[in-house]
């Protein structure tokens, strides 16, 4: 049997008010209690004029120094929306961007919620992917691309393809495992580099990029050789892209036998 009440995790997309869908806005306007996690202040007290019941996230996260596991973190959030879930309450959980993109706490409320019988589901929001393709000018169908989060890139054996956009999310903490902290140091970053000059030459133009969050603000579009990358100010915002070293290579193979040459491909 279906319980009542239900849990909704919505993205507000990266622009402050702005890139909220409107089914996304309606839900967060009509439900019971709404669970937020914010990029700043500005954008906590729109939500607050939308909802008036409206419970800060950020209140979990380590604080004056403390030693503290996002893990558990994650966790208490969790148990925060659940435990508003099982009175009944019609719950929304609201997160910058897009709420299943490099966010593990709606996923996990989700799968908890259905586990125990209550409806879930996921409404999508503009991510940081989608406003920097917008920006950069770029489409990522042209030579195709890859993407991983830095710290997986730098401890599993992933293989870039340089003759597509490589993506390397969480760039601030790569090579950061404890999960207690939200920066690197430049001697990680340049084990990171040291493992790029696999694929990319050290003067190979990189860049790193920051969404706006503001209407008023401007996307930080920084451009700088690889080799410089562990020099760089990097924000818990930032996300390192690296363009195309190489060109495509043709499939003489397969055109050969689709009966097309190098020729038709333009």
């Amino acid at each position: 049997m279906v319980k009542s009440g239900h849990l909704i995790c919505v993205g507000t997309g990266m622009v402050l008010a702005g890139q909220i869908s409107a089914l996304s806005r309606s839900y967060i306007e009509q439900a019971d209690i709404v669970f937020a996690l914010m990029p700043d202040g500005f954008a906590q007290l729109w939500l607050e004029d939308l909802n008036e019941n409206v419970v800060n996230l950020q209140q979990f996260y380590a604080r004056n120094g403390e030693a503290k596991s996002r893990r558990l973190t994650y966790e208490q959030m969790v148990n925060a929306m659940l435990a508003a879930l099982r009175q009944g309450q019609n719950v929304m959980g609201a997160f910058y961007g897009h709420p299943g993109v490099f966010a593990c706490v709606p996923h996990l409320a989700i799968a908890q919620a259905k586990r125990e019988g209550f409806i879930a589901r996921m409404e999508p929001g503009i991510s940081a992917e989608a406003c920097l393709w917008a920006d950069l000018g770029i489409d990522p169908g042209q030579t195709g691309h890859q993407s991983f989060e830095a710290t997986q890139f730098m401890f599993y054996q992933h293989t870039p393809d340089p003759a597509c956009h490589l993506l390397l999310w969480q760039i601030a903490i790569a090579g950061e495992h404890t999960l207690k902290t939200f920066q690197t140091n430049e001697s990680r970053l340049q084990v990171l580099v040291e493992l790029l000059l696999q694929w990319y030459a050290g003067e190979h133009e990189v860049i790193i990029y920051e969404a706006a969050n503001l209407p008023i603000q401007s996307p930080r579009i920084e451009k700088l050789p690889l080799s410089s990358l562990p020099q760089a100010h990097l924000t818990t915002a930032s996300t390192l892209l690296i363009p195309p070293a190489r060109k495509l290579a043709v499939n003489t193979q397969i055109l050969t036998k689709l009966g097309i040459t190098a020729a038709d491909l333009g």
